[in-house]
């Protein structure tokens, strides 16, 4: 347990809970003291507050004051539905619309998600990823200050628009999750054998295929990775990469017809994911700022944890 200064400081529970993983983290000012893992919201064995009343045990002789919780702990299939804030919206109104309320004696406090039209004319929703984007902006404040292009790949990739410190508006494109149902699920990749990883080289043919052939013809480009195995011998890591390339190439010229071609786009997330968004960006000249994502939800959330300036939504 840190000493001098430090022990002035209040410890309070952070916690990324998201639809597959529960990441748990005891904090004291800017030290981490402790993590722990659980379930996600979508793999309980137990109700929410059981759960985490259960992780939280070994830390209560620690008397930490409160619990931040962030991600789809917050939707109506979570712990306490914590309802969206409208785009645009800063920390202030992310603090405002905190759902607050208690367990076992702890208060906990959820951060609500955001919701906007998107530039399709659409609604558009996200969890998690705003705690991750102010995290970006509170390690770099010079993202706070103009306009600035984000993107948050995952199962669900965000792209995102910040202007002068606000989330002004965002995108959803569902690569991760169409990726792994087409290697899962389909015909694409069954005329390999073997649960091949993506190769490296794959990912770049599916790039160069991507850029030749643009982003309107991915449903017909998505066939090559069958036929490339079937008649010109592709290994199955290959057509493994060349199917993420494709996907990923769509995705990032995509988002370029709607938000224009940044000089720099800052990609927030896991670092193996991020590098290949880095790549697909680099083959269009777009410089990338890479930030690791649990980095970014602890300071996103060690920022929001300030006292809000705002109204305050408590459990009814």
């Amino acid at each position: 347990m840190p000493n001098g200064a430090m022990m002035d400081a209040p410890i309070r529970i952070f916690g990324d809970w998201g639809t597959s993983r529960l990441r748990l983290y005891l904090r004291q000012g800017k030290s981490v003291l402790d993590g722990r893992d659980g379930p996600g919201v979508g793999a309980l064995t137990a109700s929410p507050e059981a759960t985490f009343l259960e992780l939280i045990k070994p830390w209560r002789e620690a008397r930490p004051e409160s619990a931040l919780l962030c991600g789809m702990v917050g939707s109506r299939n979570g712990w306490v539905e914590a309802p969206y804030a409208s785009c645009p919206a800063g920390p202030d109104e992310l603090r405002a619309r905190m759902v607050r309320f208690e367990a076992d004696g702890l208060p906990v406090a959820i951060v609500p998600g955001l919701s906007c039209v998107n530039p399709l004319g659409g609604p558009d929703v996200l969890r998690g990823e705003e705690t991750q984007i102010f995290g970006a902006l509170a390690q770099h404040p010079d993202l706070k200050a103009g306009r600035h292009l984000l993107a948050l790949p995952g199962t669900h990739t965000k792209w995102a628009v910040v202007e002068d410190g606000r989330l002004v508006t965002f995108l959803t494109a569902p690569v991760g999750e169409l990726f792994a149902l087409l290697r899962d699920h389909s015909t694409l990749a069954k005329a390999a054998a073997g649960d091949a990883q993506a190769s490296a080289a794959g990912f770049a043919l599916g790039l160069k295929r991507q850029a030749e052939a643009g982003p309107a013809s991915l449903p017909h480009l998505l066939f090559e990775t069958r036929s490339r195995q079937l008649l010109d011998g592709l290994p199955a890591a290959d057509a493994m990469g060349f199917l993420s390339g494709l996907l990923i190439g769509a995705d990032v010229a995509g988002a370029a017809a709607w938000f224009g071609d940044a000089a720099k786009v800052v990609l927030i997330g896991d670092p193996a994911l991020t590098d290949l968004y880095a790549k697909a960006l680099a083959a269009r000249g777009v410089a990338a700022l890479p930030l690791d994502g649990e980095a970014a939800v602890l300071a996103g959330l060690l920022a929001l944890s300030r006292e809000p300036t705002g109204e305050i939504h408590a459990l009814a």
